[in-house]
């Protein structure tokens, strides 16, 4: 029972590293558009996002796949950039279910990109257990935790922000996202391939 809440304590805390905030800058511009009426979509967003995560933690495991680390650095940041940008053009909009499909197949895209990067320290862990599985589901658990929190405290600002202090969903977005914006710029430019 330690080592579940070992491999638990470590996937919450991977996401929630105050030195590597990729997920959570990711999963804030995701769902800075939603309030706590879309939790629905929200939910199987951030399903999306930690099932592509945990796939590719898992073809890294079993080392069926590998990539090169700068790729990942600079999509992870390509990611974050482009949803910001996204949700900045369409956050304030309610999205048909055309375009929520479309968003939960980029977002399951995006979550293995992420995981990629994460790959060579899980396979790091993994390696000397017996059952590399059982903590992949373990670490995956951690990390859902810790997005649905992420996610949580994003849809409570939200509320305070447009029910107590009667700002505007519109202008919600528009800050938030350009915060993020902001912040994934001078990130995109350390890992600039080019």
């Amino acid at each position: 029972m330690s080592e579940f809440w070992f491999y638990l304590n470590l996937g919450i805390q991977h996401v929630l590293d105050w030195n590597a905030y990729d997920h959570v800058l990711f999963l804030t511009a995701l769902v800075v558009g939603y309030q706590f009426s879309s939790w629905k979509k929200v939910f199987w967003l951030v399903i999306m996002f930690t099932l592509g995560h945990t796939i590719s933690l898992g073809l890294a495991a079993y080392q069926l796949v590998q990539v090169d680390e700068k790729w990942i650095e600079f999509l992870i940041a390509a990611s974050i950039l482009f949803t910001a940008v996204y949700s900045l053009f369409t956050g304030r909009k309610t999205k048909s279910g055309a375009k929520l499909n479309l968003l939960y197949v980029v977002t399951l895209f995006f979550g293995l990109v992420h995981g990629f990067g994460f790959s060579s320290y899980f396979l790091m862990i993994s390696e000397s257990v017996e059952q590399p599985l059982l903590v992949l589901i373990e670490f995956a658990l951690g990390i859902e935790i810790a997005h649905l929190l992420t996610v949580l405290v994003v849809l409570l600002l939200a509320f305070i922000a447009q029910r107590i202090f009667k700002v505007s969903k519109r202008d919600w977005v528009l800050v938030m996202a350009s915060i993020i914006i902001g912040l994934s710029i001078p990130i995109l430019r350390e890992v600039w391939l080019w």
